[in-house]
């Protein structure tokens, strides 16, 4: 199910020939006619469009400012499911999910480390990696800081690359601290702020966005083994590991190790996708009997502490708040 041909969608791409207009830049007629409206744009020539670009610019800052301009639209249905979500944290747990649909073989994780959480990038290309990166971190920091109101306050930026100019732009143009030389890419924030609401949640269109990207994924063949797992727990919330993992062909046990290699365990990415359906269907005014059921609990009481540890209030009483 994962591809070997990674693309990106057209609106990204799009987004570097809107940054050429706006700096005065010209790229080759040779690149710009393989960038068709509409369809995914491979790799190869994204690789292209951005090697051009950064010759031609004489900003070494080039991809930071890219990122800083980045609109939400230029993620495809990706950006726009992310900023639909209830809360931040919500918003960056659906990124790491649905990052292929706006592609190019990269992948992001969520972690946390005491007080902080970490949002890292891994990179899958190796052309103009540097200023690439620098573009997909800027837009984080843009587009989380846009998406609570202004309210997202990061606590620093990890790159794992040298700076491309004096330091201090770097916090200029950010505004935030910005530490060189990591042995990863990661936007680090407090824990608390993943609690932040965005301020365009809407559940009603979260919840068709998902769907639309779950069928882009599906289309591409590039959806993560964390994306997969993710989506057959959500659409078959009773199966267990094995019955996931014989679903993916593999062993219960090597499904374990593959996603160790995302930072993930089957444990923790069940429990997330149930907690996420059981608010999503009691929002939706369904009882707390039939969620239990769809869940696939047990027993009602079973399910009733399992919401509690996710939401500190029984079903029952959530259920009450929001129908």
């Amino acid at each position: 199910m994962i591809g070997s041909s990674p693309t990106v969608t057209h609106l990204y791409a799009r987004a570097i020939l809107q940054a050429a207009e706006r700096q005065g830049i010209a790229l080759s007629e040779a690149v710009i006619e393989q960038l068709v409206p509409g369809q995914r744009v491979p790799l190869t020539v994204q690789d292209q469009l951005w090697d051009e670009y950064c010759r031609a610019s004489d900003d070494p800052l080039t991809g930071l400012d890219i990122g800083l301009g980045l609109q939400v639209g230029h993620l495809d249905s990706a950006g726009m499911l992310l900023v639909s979500c209830d809360t931040l944290r919500e918003g960056l747990e659906t990124l790491v999910d649905y990052a292929p649909v706006v592609g190019d073989g990269s992948e992001f994780s969520l972690s946390e480390e005491g007080a902080l959480v970490s949002l890292c990038y891994h990179p899958g290309y190796r052309v103009r990696v540097a200023e690439r990166v620098e573009a997909v971190m800027a837009s984080l920091v843009r587009l989380a800081g846009w998406a609570t109101g202004g309210a997202f306050s990061p606590e620093r930026l990890l790159l794992g690359h040298e700076p491309l100019t004096e330091p201090a732009q770097y916090r200029e143009r950010l505004g935030m601290s910005v530490v060189f030389g990591s042995d990863r890419h990661c936007l680090q924030f407090q824990r608390d702020q993943g609690a932040l609401p965005l301020i365009q949640a809407n559940s009603a269109l979260r919840d068709h966005l998902r769907q639309l990207a779950d069928e882009t994924l599906a289309a591409l063949g590039q959806q993560s083994l964390s994306g997969q797992v993710a989506y057959l727990v959500r659409t078959n919330p009773a199966w267990g590991k094995e019955r996931v993992a014989s679903e993916l062909a593999v062993s219960g046990r090597h499904l374990n190790r593959l996603l160790a290699d995302e930072g993930l365990s089957f444990k923790v990415l069940r429990e997330r996708e149930l907690h996420r359906l059981a608010v999503d269907l009691l929002q939706a005014g369904q009882t707390v009997t039939a969620v239990s059921e769809r869940l696939g609990f047990s027993e009602e009481a079973a399910f009733a502490r399992a919401f509690r540890r996710w939401e500190g209030v029984t079903p029952s009483r959530f259920r009450a708040g929001v129908c």
